[in-house]
Order: C-alpha cells, then sequence, then structure tokens
C-alpha cells in the first residue's frame, strides 16, 4: 500500500508540473505576440511619417555641352571629366565631337562611365579650318548643342564644361537653381591666375582678367552657367565664330542682361571652384610593330590610343 501511494503521489507532482510548464510556454508566447504587435505598430508609424517616393522633389535638370576633338589625350580628359559628372544627380551630358562621323571608341568610353548622355558630332566648317589664323574651336560644338536644348529641353540649367578643365561639383549643385545667367572665378586663366568678376558691396561693378581686349564680358568659358528658359526666350543666342571673343559674343546674345541680372555663385565669387587646368599635348603614339608583337596584348592596347 505504502508503495502505491507513493506512486500515486509521484504521479500528482509530474501533473503540476506540466501545468506550470503550460503555463510559463502561455505567458511567454503571449508576451512575444504582443512585443511583436508593439513593434509592428511602430514600425507602421515611422513608415507613415516618411515622404512617399512620388512626393520627393525632384532637381532642375542640368545641361553639360562639353566639346570635344581628336586628340592622344581625348580618352583620358573624357574620363576624368566624366567621372566627376558621375557625382552630379539629373544631368544630362552633350559631349560634341568636331569630327564628320561618330568615333566608337569615344562612345564606348562613354558607355562604361555611366553618366547619362547625348553624343554628337558638330565639324567645324571648312572656311575656318583653312585660315592660318586663330581657329575659333568648340564653337560648332557648343552651338550644336543650344539646337539640341531648344529642341529637348523646357527647363534646367545650361553649362559648357570643357573636357580639359577640373570642376569642384559643388559648383553644380550651386548653378542648379539660377534664374537666369550666373557667373564665379575661374583659376589658373592668364597671368592673373583668375578670371573674376569684380563684386563690390554685394554688387557687379566689373571683370578681372588677364585679357580684356574690349569685351563686355571678359570671362571663361567655365565660369557661367545659363537657365534654358532664358536661352529659349532668345531664339537668337547662340556663340559666334571669333577666337577670343567667343564667351562675350555669346553672353551679348542673351540681351536684354542687366549685371543686376547675373547671379554670383561660389560664396559670391570669393572661392574657386573650377580650374582652366589643360592637359599637356602629347605627341602621337608611334605605330606598333604588329610582325614583332603579333597575337599579344599589345594589339588590344594599341585600339584604344587615339591618332590624329
Amino acid at each position: 500500500m505504502k508503495l502505491t501511494y507513493s506512486n500515486l503521489g509521484g504521479s500528482g507532482n509530474g501533473n503540476g508540473s506540466k501545468l506550470s510548464l503550460g503555463k510559463s510556454i502561455k505567458m511567454y508566447l503571449t508576451i512575444f505576440i504582443a512585443t511583436t504587435c508593439i513593434y509592428m505598430v511602430l514600425y507602421q508609424y515611422h513608415i507613415s511619417q516618411e515622404p512617399f517616393a512620388g512626393s520627393e522633389v525632384v532637381k532642375p535638370p542640368l545641361y553639360i555641352i562639353t566639346p570635344t576633338y581628336r586628340r592622344p589625350e581625348q580618352m583620358a580628359e573624357l574620363t576624368r571629366l566624366g567621372y566627376t559628372l558621375k557625382h552630379v544627380a539629373n544631368l544630362l551630358w552633350l559631349v560634341i565631337e568636331d569630327a564628320n562621323k561618330t568615333n566608337p571608341l569615344v562612345a564606348h568610353t562613354l558607355d562604361r562611365i555611366g553618366v547619362p548622355y547625348e553624343y554628337m558630332v558638330a565639324p567645324m566648317p571648312e572656311k575656318y579650318k583653312q585660315t592660318k589664323r586663330a581657329k575659333p574651336r568648340g564653337v560648332s560644338n557648343r552651338n550644336k548643342g543650344l539646337q539640341y536644348l531648344r529642341q529637348h529641353a523646357t527647363e534646367g540649367v545650361l553649362y559648357f564644361a570643357d573636357d580639359d578643365n577640373t570642376y569642384d561639383i559643388s559648383i553644380f549643385e550651386q548653378m542648379r537653381y539660377i534664374n537666369k545667367v550666373a557667373m564665379w572665378p575661374v583659376g589658373l586663366v592668364t597671368k592673373t591666375g583668375v578670371s573674376s568678376p569684380i563684386i563690390q558691396a554685394g554688387k557687379l561693378v566689373g571683370f578681372y582678367d588677364g585679357w580684356i581686349g574690349g569685351r563686355k564680358y571678359p570671362v571663361d568659358m567655365a565660369g557661367f552657367a545659363v537657365s534654358v528658359k532664358f536661352l529659349k526666350e532668345r531664339p537668337k543666342a547662340e556663340m559666334p565664330f571669333k577666337p577670343g571673343y567667343e564667351e562675350d559674343g555669346f553672353l551679348r546674345s542673351l540681351a536684354p542682361l542687366a549685371n543686376s541680372d547675373i547671379e554670383l555663385l561660389a560664396d559670391e565669387c570669393r572661392d574657386i571652384l573650377t580650374w582652366h587646368t589643360q592637359t599637356k599635348k602629347n605627341a602621337p603614339a608611334q605605330a606598333l610593330n604588329r610582325t614583332r608583337y603579333q597575337n599579344t596584348n599589345l594589339e588590344f592596347i594599341d585600339k584604344l590610343l587615339v591618332r590624329p
């Protein structure tokens, strides 16, 4: 009988343990579910406070017009500029070559960089090619870019960015919001070392440049930007085929343009964010000895070299 009593007692304790374990599991499960519900409520509240992607403000577009021409440094300079522009949002790069047809190597380079682009050609008129005087380089290219904007753009800002210059990307964000025309200093220009508007008491009072040459706007090509709307209101605005006076002629063609219409960027022209660096000229690469280097990597590399 004692043995039977003992067995009955042991069985009773086991049932109590199972009941306690069941209550514990139920309690922890309740806590888990409650915690999950609280987390989900907090997460949904957090999501509701964030703006929808559709309501995000889109930055005004930038149209970067870059004239280029065939030379040994061409791919290197397009690559350097391209990877600068890659850091700038909502931008279309208009690469316009002084040539009769596009170059597959240029197109390959632009594809590899990955900046949205349009690649076009605009050869210099023959009468200017034949002159023994200074040639108006880049004019046909830039005017082709202006034509493109008149046909395809409705808003935003245009900027002439030569492929041999250096740019601080902050200047692109500053020019993005201008209303008419903006100007700023450009370093490494002529004997003065800088080309810049002269600002006194917050107003544009003149220009500082190593060569004035009777120009109304003695500025560097890298030192100004123009609103697309402002350009399209002036259908005759274009760049003249006059060496040394391209910038001045274009800005004059935007008339009426008062000094008070010109916005002053780069900390009101107290900072330098663009430089007219100019790459050292290199002699064309000598021809590859294809007999000696047949079936080597040099045959592939040779295809990447630009020769006039």
